[in-house]
């Protein structure tokens, strides 16, 4: 089973960058597909971005363009680089992971993964 850590999270104002990582523990990252998802006030948890074990990426239409997942295995740690970023992108943010074998985007939109990070906060502020 593995732990995962997010750190990196803070206040940044619009049009501003952040990287937030995942520091994954007790199982080796490469195991794992590796996605990171978002919760907004009074809104639901939302999927981000995610990368595969073979290192493909895909991302929520919202985010396409400015937000870049990148996973360093060696390192057992995930980033979500977010560039141009907007008040909207305001959130608690999520890293998590997966071992089965990739399922689908549209899968973990509705479902979520297996193991969850309690989070790390970036406010956008206008």
């Amino acid at each position: 089973q593995v732990q995962l850590v997010e750190s990196g999270g803070g206040l940044v104002q619009a049009g501003g960058s952040l990287r937030v990582s995942c520091a994954a523990s007790g199982r080796a990252l490469s195991t794992y597909i590796m996605g990171w998802f978002r919760q907004a006030p009074e809104k639901e948890r939302e999927f981000v971005a995610v990368v595969s074990r073979s290192d493909k990426k895909y991302y929520t239409d919202s985010v396409q363009g400015r937000f870049t997942i990148s996973r360093d295995n060696a390192k057992n740690t995930v980033f979500l680089q977010m560039n141009s970023l907007k008040p909207e992108d305001t959130a608690v943010y999520y890293c998590a992971a997966d071992e089965r074998g990739y399922l689908s985007t549209n899968y973990y939109k509705r479902n979520g993964m297996n193991y969850w990070g309690k989070g790390t906060l970036v406010t956008v502020s206008s």
